[in-house]
């Protein structure tokens, strides 16, 4: 059993990856600034913010990972990146591992690139999607000791594709995941899945990959 710190943990990812974990039997603790409406039973919640993580000491004391499953939205739209700063600061010279959710943008299209970002990427998403870009280079060039992954998501993930869990998905390396018909999907559980198989498996270790099926 490992214990599980989630940033966000009452948002879309990570309220995801709080049920999948807990349904492991990890014990489970969520972060966010509000209080859950509908939390998850037998995860532990804890109101806090990443932007003074040196107040979440002791939720990150003993922890196995932490998972920031944060969102540029609202009053973080410009925020995350300190976020996270502050949470590498606070992870240094532990041996917790630190898993970022990312988005799709950031994933190449075809091995050597380009970015799904770089093609005729939405407006409406741009802000987001370099959000996600930046927080891979600030992991990218933290200290070598920080044991970090970066998961991407497929182009289609969110609340309004929800899907259901399978229990399967495709880890494309650094390749945007795409089906026989070309789409580019994954289900709010399965992309749970994936990132609680890596916190268990460790396949990836100061690197990013993408997920879809």
């Amino acid at each position: 059993m490992a214990r599980i710190v989630v940033l966000g943990g009452t948002g879309y990812a990570g309220k995801h990856i709080v049920t999948e974990a807990v349904s492991r039997g990890h014990d489970v603790i969520a972060i966010s600034r509000s209080a859950p409406s509908d939390p998850v039973d037998g995860a532990s919640y804890v109101q806090g913010s990443a932007l003074d993580a040196a107040s979440l000491a002791n939720a990150f004391d003993g922890a196995d990972a932490v998972v920031s499953a944060l969102s540029p939205r609202g009053d973080m739209t410009d925020r995350v990146l300190e976020a996270l700063r502050n949470v590498i600061a606070e992870l240094a010279d532990t041996s917790t591992r630190l898993g970022v959710v990312g988005g799709a943008g950031g994933s190449l299209v075809a091995p050597g690139g380009p970015r799904l970002f770089d093609l005729d990427f939405p407006e409406e998403y741009k802000h987001e999607a370099q959000v996600g870009i930046d927080s891979l280079a600030l992991l990218e060039s933290s200290d070598a000791e920080l044991d970090w992954f970066f998961i991407h998501p497929a182009e289609v993930f969110g609340p309004w594709a929800e899907g259901e869990r399978t229990g399967r998905y495709r880890d494309g390396g650094d390749v945007l995941v795409r089906d026989a018909e070309g789409q580019s999907f994954i289900s709010g559980a399965d992309f749970a899945v994936a990132v609680v198989d890596e916190i268990e498996q460790g396949n990836h270790h100061r690197e990013r990959f993408t997920v879809g099926y």
